[in-house]
This record gives structure tokens, C-alpha cells and sequence, in this order.
């Protein structure tokens, strides 16, 4: 396997804590205890995981509407982000821009973003700079089938290409954009068959194969850094929750959720290869998850008890 032993247990931590996180969010989203709209990953762990399993804390990340998977994988903090989510002056963005728009530049997370395929021209920019500042970094872009039709998809892959940006852009192909299947938006089967035309290399994985997703991530991430160009990659995977929570979700069927819910689910695929290499024990694998609930419950706890954002604050920051 591509890592060793250590790594590996990080990101089996990693897409534990993810799915923890989206299951708590869920949860309280559904108690009425937190405001707007919120878009889950579950049954995508696999995708944000690998990719950012490859990244250094200085590499650029920019995400979507989707994004509380990515945000953690590349290491955000638990609280801010719960305290955000709950509209509370602590978290990421004061309380002010909720479950879409969190950002923390420290750690190169550029921001989830609440419109459609709106991440690739910001991390287009994010690789032009990289360039004139001839550094090593790589820029990731994660965004969904749906955005890959949108014109600002194509613009910011043309750009990358003529340029031979550093920015690897990453297609999470998790089979319905909001209620559209992609069978019914794309005219062929791998949307990563797209990159030809921009002289890119285009890779599918199985989204849902975490060591799978870093095969690929590592070689587009070293590509970056050699200053040999983008890399479009096709993350074939499934979204188990509706578009949004609250979603009726009348365009698919119980068995099509429940037949990636099974088998397919990407973190019971990863523990049972972890089992198989005798890395991961039952009994550890629970320990990991009790401590995950551990410090879900501490930031849920430190964001009841932050205060909401001063009304005199409304347009501080804009």
C-alpha cells in the first residue's frame, strides 16, 4: 500500500471523523439547532480523504456547497467549523457564513463556495500565483458531474493548461447533481475522458477506494510540484444523504441508496483492508471512533456556549 502503517491509520481516523462529524450535523440541522441549509458527504469519505491525504498544510484547497468533508480532511479545526455551522461568533467566519462558507487560509483552505462551480477560477488564480512566486505548491479543486458542464469549468481548465498551472482538478462523481443523474447530463460515461481536450492527463478512480483516490492524487500532486501542469481526476463515488438535508429525494430509489450503502461504503472497505493487513482491530477501530465522538461532543458543547454574532457586526469583514 502506498503509506505506511501510520499514515494509514490517520486516514481511517480521517474518514471516521468525517463521517462522525456529518452524522452529528445531520442530526442537529434536523433538531432545528442549526440555521440555513447543509449539504452532506457522507458516502464520500473516500474521495476528500485521498486527495488531501497527499497534501501539505501550504497546498491550496478550495471546495463547494459539499465541503465539510474536504475542510476536515485537510485539517480543519472541529470547533470553528461546528461553532460556524451554528451561527456563532466563533466559528470560521464569525457566525456569518454558515456551512458554505468556510474558509481557513492557515491551513490553505481557500473556501467552500455556495455557487456552482464557483472554486475553479479562484484556485485557477491560486495556481497562477504559485507560479510567479515559484513555489512547489499544488492547488485542489474538488466540485461535482453537475458543475463539470458549467462554462467557468472549462474556462478555468483551458487557463490551467495554456499556463501549465499547478491545479489538479478533482470531479467527485457522485452520480446526481442535485436531482439530475448524469446519465442524463453527459453525453458519455467518464467525464475525466474531458482533459484530452485541454491537453491534460484525465484519470477516473474509484471514488469510494480511498488507497485508490491517493494512487491517483500522489502522481497529479507530483506533476504539480515539477511544474508539468494540471490534472483532471474523475472520483466515481456516491452521495448516501439527499442533495440537502430535508431532501424527499423522489428521483432514486431505497435500493439504489441501499446498494452503495453496502459493500461499496468506503470506510467499512478501508477497515476491512486494514483487518486483512492485521493494521486495524476491532476493538481499536472502536476506541478511534469513541474518541472522535469524544471531541465531537466538545465542539458541539463549545459552540452552544459561544454567543451569536453582534447585530452591529452584520457587515464587519465585507
Amino acid at each position: 500500500m502506498s503509506a505506511d502503517p501510520e499514515k494509514l491509520l490517520e486516514i481511517f481516523r480521517t474518514m471516521v471523523t468525517i463521517r462522525q462529524f456529518e452524522t452529528m450535523a445531520g442530526a442537529y440541522f434536523a433538531a432545528g439547532r442549526i440555521p440555513g441549509f447543509i449539504h452532506l458527504s457522507i458516502g464520500q469519505e473516500g474521495s476528500s480523504t485521498g486527495v488531501c491525504s497527499c497534501l501539505r498544510p501550504d497546498d491550496y484547497v478550495a471546495t463547494t456547497h459539499r465541503g465539510h468533508g474536504h475542510m476536515i480532511a485537510k485539517g480543519a479545526d472541529l470547533k470553528r467549523m461546528t461553532a460556524e455551522l451554528f451561527g456563532k461568533s466563533t466559528g470560521y467566519c464569525k457566525g456569518k457564513g454558515g456551512s458554505m462558507h468556510i474558509a481557513d487560509f492557515a491551513i490553505g483552505i481557500l473556501g467552500a463556495n455556495g455557487v456552482v462551480a464557483g472554486g475553479l477560477p479562484l484556485i485557477t488564480g491560486a495556481g497562477l500565483s504559485i507560479k510567479l512566486r515559484k513555489t512547489d505548491q499544488a492547488a485542489v479543486v474538488f466540485f461535482g458531474d453537475g458543475a463539470a458542464n458549467r462554462g467557468p469549468v472549462h474556462e478555468a481548465m483551458n487557463m490551467a493548461a495554456i499556463w501549465k498551472l499547478p491545479v489538479i482538478f478533482v470531479i467527485e462523481n457522485n452520480q446526481w447533481a442535485s436531482t439530475t443523474p448524469q446519465s442524463s447530463s453527459c453525453a458519455f460515461g467518464d467525464l475525466c475522458r474531458r482533459a484530452a481536450a485541454y491537453g491534460m492527463p484525465g484519470v477516473a478512480a474509484d471514488g469510494n477506494d480511498v488507497l485508490a483516490v491517493r494512487d491517483v492524487t500522489l502522481e497529479a500532486v507530483a506533476r504539480a510540484r515539477a511544474g508539468d501542469g494540471p490534472t483532471l481526476i474523475e472520483n466515481k463515488t456516491y452521495r448516501i444523504r439527499g442533495h440537502f438535508e430535508g431532501d424527499p429525494q423522489k428521483y432514486r430509489t431505497t435500493e439504489e441508496v441501499l446498494g452503495w450503502q453496502g459493500d461499496k461504503d468506503p470506510i467499512a472497505r478501508f477497515e476491512r483492508t486494514l483487518a486483512a493487513e492485521r493494521l486495524l482491530t476491532p476493538q481499536r477501530a472502536q476506541a478511534i471512533r469513541d474518541e472522535i465522538d469524544a471531541e465531537l461532543q466538545a465542539a458541539v458543547a463549545f459552540a452552544q456556549d459561544s454567543p451569536f454574532p453582534d447585530p452591529e457586526a452584520a457587515l464587519e469583514d465585507l
